[in-house]
């Protein structure tokens, strides 16, 4: 038996739309058809990054830090940060994250030192708050963080995920469409887009060792 030896298959975004509009019972028709069903999938791929952590979207990232300097802008792409770091002399030092109001509560925000906590202020363009500010221009900023994913724009372009979120993909623009077009197939639509989604979404999973340990540094004992 001959095997083709290709794992290159992909569609793009005027394939996705064509497969969703037939699972729809529906033909795509018009520049309107396209231009409804990408909106469609911009619309749930910001849905997407609201369910929680896609494994390919994570990006470190880095940065030097600036004496004195205790808030720096990120790029309008982070959606939050996962885990951050600060690196000094070839050692790296863990940060812990605060709440806005652990941030807003500190009594002396210019103090300096090796920064030890972080808050990020989670705006559209996402401001990022160390605590103490730096005291050199030497140290290195260093963070995991969970980006947004690329919009659909041009129908020839791929979409930049793993495979095996392709069936996932295809069932749920076909039951946003349904939504707007094929109403008598949306229960239908709905629970193979909830089963291929939850297919992925356990695949795509960290498979690391876990284990959970109360943190007592800021309780006292008689």
């Amino acid at each position: 038996m001959t095997v083709s030896g290709s794992t290159d298959f992909e569609l793009d975004v005027a394939d996705y739309i064509e497969e969703a509009f037939e699972r729809c019972g529906l033909e795509v028709r018009t520049g309107y058809d396209l231009k409804t069903a990408k909106r469609s999938l911009n619309l749930m791929l910001a849905d997407w990054a609201n369910r929680g952590i896609n494994q390919w979207t994570i990006k470190q990232r880095s940065f030097t830090v600036t004496y004195n300097d205790g808030e720096y802008n990120l790029g309008t792409d982070v959606i939050d940060i996962l885990s951050l770091v600060i690196r000094r002399s070839g050692t790296d030092y863990s940060l812990d994250r605060i709440s806005r109001d652990s941030y807003l509560t500190i009594p002396t925000k210019s103090t300096t030192g090796r920064p030890s906590q972080y808050f990020l202020d989670r705006q559209i363009t996402p401001n990022l708050k160390l605590w103490p500010v730096p005291e050199n221009s030497t140290d290195t900023i260093i963070y995991d963080c969970l980006t947004r994913m690329d919009d659909a724009d041009n129908y020839v372009n791929t979409m930049s995920m793993p495979f095996r979120f392709y069936p996932a993909l295809a069932a749920g623009l076909a039951y946003y469409i349904a939504i707007k077009r094929a109403p008598d197939r949306i229960g239908l639509l709905k629970q193979i887009y909830d089963d291929e989604m939850n297919r992925a979404m356990t695949e795509d999973r960290e498979r690391a060792s876990f284990s959970v340990a109360p943190d007592l540094r800021s309780y006292r004992y008689a």
